[in-house]
């Protein structure tokens, strides 16, 4: 059974459903609203448990009820969660609009925040894991310990470089591959990385822009949580052993399902679905 390490940020998101998105100055009100825990490095390591492997998920959170919720929302899920509290701080808390065509804007606000000794304590979960899987929700220098961890272990990295900023030149060159938009591509100087897999959203995604996997044909609903799901299936296929390609087959296939359904967690598809509709295409 692949073994999946992600670092990252657990909160509580609030999802509400719009015609449209704010024009400066306007006042929109929502169709509908929905409340569940959520952040990136949540979503890929529930993404990564639902394809059936053994995931730890470490992250930071207050000493709140949301805390709280993100330590159970791990247990329902069969995660390994090691969650760092953090005293005196909130668990981070997202607004998710979604508007009639099922494009998504996200608003964040981050309080508990993870740091160095939170990563050495997390190393044994590191060394026994076949990937580890980073995001840039969590400070550059905890990112830079991790991969230092991950280089001494022989564990593979797989980088999803968001939010968008610069990637230092020591997690550059340490990274087994990074999976950026076509938006944050451009941003993290592409030349220096080993392997490139850009997401296309409804075209599917690249491989270092010689090999393209075409999404499969969907009705979007709702975008949120898409590359979450991409890169959880993503890390899982290649700890299996599976090529790049094969890897981003079932990525692309699971990400295209994900859009199908309102809000993230419930609409996360499990192995037997991807592999139904790989089937099926």
């Amino acid at each position: 059974m692949a073994k999946i390490s992600v670092i990252g940020i657990c909160g509580n998101s609030i999802f509400m459903d719009v015609d449209h998105f704010h024009e400066n100055g306007e006042t929109l009100v929502a169709n509908s609203f929905h409340e569940e825990i959520g952040g990136k490095g949540i979503n890929q390591a529930i993404a990564a448990a639902r394809m059936g492997a053994r995931v730890s998920f470490l992250g930071a959170i207050g000493d709140d009820s949301d805390g709280e919720k993100c330590k159970q929302t791990a247990i329902d899920y069969g995660i390994n969660g090691c969650f760092a509290v953090k005293k005196g701080s909130k668990t981070t808390f997202a607004v998710i609009l979604t508007d009639k065509n099922g494009e998504n804007q996200v608003t964040g606000f981050r309080s508990a925040q993870l740091e160095k000794q939170d990563v050495l304590d997390f190393e044994g979960e590191i060394a026994s894991s076949d990937i580890l899987l980073l995001q840039h929700e969590v400070p550059e220098e905890v990112n830079e310990v991790a991969v230092e961890i991950a280089k001494k272990h022989n564990v593979k990295v797989i980088l999803n470089p968001a939010p968008i900023r610069p990637v230092s030149e020591k997690i550059a060159k340490s990274v087994f591959a990074v999976t950026p938009n076509e938006q944050e591509k451009k941003a993290i100087e592409i030349n220096r990385f080993k392997n490139v897999i850009t997401t296309l959203g409804n075209k599917g995604c690249s491989i270092n822009d010689n090999i393209f996997i075409k999404a499969i044909d969907v009705k979007p609903v709702d975008t949120t949580g898409a590359g979450d799901t991409f890169n959880g299936v993503l890390a899982v296929c290649l700890a299996e052993g599976k090529t790049l390609e094969e890897s981003c087959k079932y990525a692309v296939c699971a990400s295209g399902l994900s859009v199908t359904k309102k809000g993230v967690l419930n609409s996360i598809p499990t192995r037997e679905q991807i592999e139904r509709m790989m089937l099926d295409e």
